[in-house]
């Protein structure tokens, strides 16, 4: 069930970004009386699911869910039609069209992409508005999951408080700022230091496999007390948070670890909160420093407040407001990307190491279903795709643009032929891209 979950948010996000994407280069197209020939969601190698002509255009649903694409009369693309190409243009062709119309049509794809994020927040800021945990309220610091991250200086307890001297304000920017950042400043105890990262410290994390990074720092609660463990008769119960262990405070799940293998082998006396109120309860630990139970080190923002370990604020907006939050967030979620396609093209840093195709993207999408997660994530990919698209690659719009852009500049128009080639080497580019994302995707499946 949760496979059908995750499938189905992953088709449904990918055919509305293909869609919208491809209608931005469509409705341009045909508003300059450009003939358009094919209108796809997906590749129709060899044949389609279904198609269906209408006017001059045939829409129809490909079988391969790699993209989709809009055949446009008279323009050199990845169908490579020569035949066409060698005819006298027509009237109704892209070739025919004045410069400025043609670098229209190629720049509405990605237009619609940037607008799609920016509707998208808009509507998130409106109908969820923001809930978010300001550094400051961290008072015990960060918890530190990773090898690599406490080799290069990192320890559980420090509160990330700026990163390349640019201050962090919200929880939710540390991992991401830490991974692509340098000179990390903590609150360490109430004294400030700076830790600077190694260049590959990316790579270090993406080889260690590690899957938790920097977290907060959650309670002990026990989820399970099964009739074959030690401690089957301490009188523990599911929902109870272990606060102490031997009078040693133990308000966080990595206390609890640190406590139990400072008193493997031995019978304690543990405080633990139930239902707001502290009981006492004996528990034995073995000599592997276990308890023999399941427990969690999760919890939700509300429980979290409730139990006065976070204090989370939540900001609300009008529709009027939550516009320029919109134009905000697709800002900052444009510069993020931008941020880790330098890492990415930067091959000290290892970041290409991480790079995921299909498989990484469906990743992202929860196993619940959750529209505001849905969206979210929606919007990001949106802006990803927006600016993929606009890299200056033939066979993508910004290679198509590009040389639009030397055409209305220099006053001359780059010969057929030289266009073929430069479609045919992008091409050929493009498909070394999707084979090592998705080749990274099947090495990690594989070895990790």
């Amino acid at each position: 069930m949760e496979f059908v979950i995750k499938i189905s948010q992953f088709l449904l996000s990918l055919s509305l970004l293909i869609v919208l994407h491809e209608l931005g280069h469509f409705i341009p197209a045909k508003a300059f009386k450009t003939r358009v020939e094919k209108f796809y969601l997906f590749f129709d190698v060899k044949f389609s699911l279904f198609k269906k002509k209408i006017g001059d255009t045939v829409y129809g649903i490909g079988w391969l869910p790699l993209g989709g694409y809009v055949k446009i009369s008279g323009m050199i693309d990845e169908s490579m039609d020569k035949e066409q190409m060698a005819q006298e243009p027509k009237p109704w062709e892209f070739r025919s069209k004045p410069a400025w119309q043609r670098l229209i049509i190629m720049l509405g794809g990605v237009t619609v992409n940037f607008l799609l994020a920016i509707i998208i927040y808009i509507g998130m800021s409106y109908v969820y508005g923001d809930k978010f945990l300001p550094v400051d309220h961290i008072k015990d610091g960060l918890l530190v999951e990773s090898s690599v991250a406490n080799k290069a200086g990192l320890q559980t307890g420090d509160n990330v408080v700026a990163v390349d001297g640019e201050p962090i304000e919200n929880f939710s920017e540390v991992s991401e700022k830490v991974l692509f950042g340098t000179n990390i400043t903590v609150d360490r105890h109430g004294t400030q230091e700076t830790i600077t990262l190694p260049e590959d410290f990316l790579a270090q994390i993406i080889d260690a496999n590690e899957k938790a990074f920097l977290n907060l720092r959650m309670p002990f609660v026990v989820s399970k007390v099964p009739d074959t463990s030690h401690n089957s008769s301490s009188g523990l119960r599911k929902g109870d948070i272990i606060a102490a262990i031997n009078g040693k405070d133990t308000k966080y799940a990595d206390q609890v670890v640190a406590a139990l293998d400072d008193f493997k082998g031995q019978q304690v006396t543990a405080e633990v909160l139930r239902d707001k109120q502290t009981v006492t309860v004996p528990l034995s630990i073995n000599n592997a420093g276990k308890l023999g139970l399941v427990y969690a080190t999760g919890a939700t923002p509300e429980t979290l407040q409730e139990l006065g370990y976070y204090t989370f604020e939540t900001k609300t907006y009008g529709f009027f407001e939550a516009i320029p939050v919109g134009f905000v967030k697709t800002k900052e979620k444009l510069a993020s990307y931008v941020t880790q396609v330098k890492a990415i093209f930067t091959p000290s840093t290892g970041a290409y190491k991480g790079v995921g195709g299909f498989k990484a993207i469906y990743d992202i999408f929860p196993t619940v279903w959750s529209w505001q997660y849905f969206w979210g994530i929606t919007a990001f990919l949106s802006i990803m795709l927006g600016f993929l698209n606009l890299l200056p690659i033939p066979a993508l719009d910004g290679g198509h643009v590009m040389f639009l852009l030397y055409e209305m500049i220099s006053g001359r128009k780059p010969g057929d032929k030289f266009m073929e080639y430069a479609q045919l080497v992008g091409f050929i580019i493009l498909i070394a891209l999707v084979l090592f994302a998705n080749g990274n995707d099947i090495f990690k499946a594989i070895f990790k």
